[in-house]
């Protein structure tokens, strides 16, 4: 078989209830993160205005299927595209780390589209996402993730498609044949540019939406008989050999069903690049460790493996000042000068930093390097190291695994505080408990639009106008 069949028959076959528990759970928790971090950008995030208003000038608008946090309902394939341009708006969704990909943000979205179109069970929805995570996380293992972005692409996004496809192509309950077609159908539609570092833009987040919307497109396609190529990810002119110079065809559907690569997908404790992450953690430990105040700080060198540094710190002039959220995302000295200075950092503190003169001073402190230690423990980690210069000393921590990683996974607990930080501003505490209850408890509803209804934001204002 090739390994577009053997993805294909994967993602066809795959049940609930031959999960291994841990993959279940791991999956539904990965659910709520993707949830929360929905919520809160359809409100907050400074492009979803726009994207709200486009869907409707283009007669999205009054479908079947629902958004995450509004009322509103929209087309199957619009939903797809809001609510997964919405998951990633906030850049604090989770990601794989030797995949260098975000995960949820393409396939959750879509995956609730299609079961809100045949209405599927829980126990359907949860085993198509984990088969989606599956089919995409292999597909950048074999690309090479650092080839493909020095050819410029987004993996979330070109290999998303993907991952979306099978996902819904699983609720569709099509045959491994129809998978593979849906496969085929994707790759041409497999797309996602870096250029979006260049000055903030945000296409990043909607490459991401727009990979689900293809992917349930895919799928949708080839539930009424629409064929796409066989052989659309190795086979000549195909994805792996398109899209990155050394990719690995094998290791496209290697250890199918035995090696779970949902496990290995990890949770944000910071809003901002997960390259970022382990150097976050280390100012924030070596802060508290050494009671470090901002204005005793000289200098800061922060040491990060090369894709990481291309993406978050490669022009140290053009990090330091960051103009918009999505600068701030993708910059070192930035998200490092908040942890510097209170210790923590949450989606609120762009607007807090971005324009406060003793934060942005602060960046300036710092710079990047390519660290051979760093280098050295990636993929496998996005390690990092830091050294913080004062009149007291060179102090210098590195953090291996961040926070959230498989080998440093939140709690429950951990996780539950994220989520009700992310949407705490517009569900109350009943509303919350209800939505959390819903979300880890999937696998007994009938179906998703309990769960989805849960995330209408104008619930908890009518209650509390009930008690005004």
């Amino acid at each position: 078989m090739s390994e577009t069949a053997k993805l294909a028959a994967f993602a066809a076959n795959i049940t609930y209830d031959a999960l291994p528990i841990e993959v279940a759970e791991r999956a539904k928790f990965l659910i709520m993160d993707i949830v929360g971090n929905t919520l809160r950008a359809r409100h907050d995030a400074e492009s979803t205005p726009a994207l709200i208003a486009a869907s409707k000038a283009l007669g999205y608008a009054g479908g079947a299927s629902r958004v995450i946090g509004s009322s509103e309902t929209y087309t199957p394939p619009a939903a797809a595209m809001i609510n997964g341009t919405l998951a990633h708006s906030l850049d604090f969704d989770d990601t794989h780390a030797s995949g260098s990909i975000h995960s949820s943000a393409p396939i959750v979205p879509a995956a609730l589209a299609a079961a809100e179109m045949v209405g599927a069970d829980g126990k359907t929805v949860i085993a198509a996402i984990v088969a989606g995570y599956e089919v995409q996380i292999r597909l950048s293992l074999a690309l090479n993730p650092s080839e493909h972005y020095q050819r410029g692409y987004h993996p979330s996004a070109t290999c998303g498609v993907f991952g979306a496809a099978a996902a819904a192509g699983r609720i569709f309950n099509l045959d491994a044949k129809g998978i593979e077609s849906a496969l085929g159908i994707a790759e041409c539609q497999s797309s996602g540019s870096m250029r979006f570092l260049a000055d903030g833009a945000w296409t990043k987040r909607f490459q991401v939406g727009y990979a689900g919307h293809n992917g349930l497109l895919a799928a949708s396609l080839a539930r009424e008989g629409f064929v796409g190529p066989a052989g659309s990810i190795e086979g000549k002119d195909g994805f792996l050999q398109s899209y990155a110079p050394n990719s690995d065809n094998a290791r496209a559907a290697a250890d199918l069903g035995t090696v779970w690569e949902t496990m290995n997908i990890g949770v944000k404790p910071y809003p901002s690049c997960r390259y970022s992450h382990a150097a976050m953690a280390a100012i924030a430990t070596t802060r508290l460790a050494n009671d470090i105040k901002a204005d005793e700080v000289d200098a800061v060198e922060v040491g990060l493996p090369h894709t990481g540094w291309r993406i978050i710190g490669e022009d140290d002039d053009f990090k330091r000042h960051p103009t918009s959220a999505v600068d701030g995302q993708f910059s070192m000295p930035f998200c490092g000068a908040v942890v510097l200075r209170q210790g923590t950092m949450g989606w609120d503190d762009y607007a807090k930093h971005l324009n406060d003169n003793e934060t942005i001073a602060l960046a300036a402190k710092f710079s990047t390097i390519t660290d051979p230690w760093a280098e050295a423990e990636y993929p496998a980690n996005m390690s990092g190291i830091v050294r913080i210069k004062t009149p007291r000393g060179t102090f210098e921590e590195k953090v291996v695994v961040p926070k959230g990683e498989p080998d440093n996974f939140m709690s429950s607990g951990e996780a539950r505080a994220k989520f009700d930080d992310l949407v705490s501003p517009y569900l109350d505490l009943v509303q919350r408990d209800a939505l959390s209850d819903a979300v880890l408890g999937l696998e007994k509803a009938g179906s998703v639009v309990a769960m989805l209804e849960l995330t209408r934001t104008e619930q908890t204002a009518i209650r509390m106008a009930g008690e005004d």
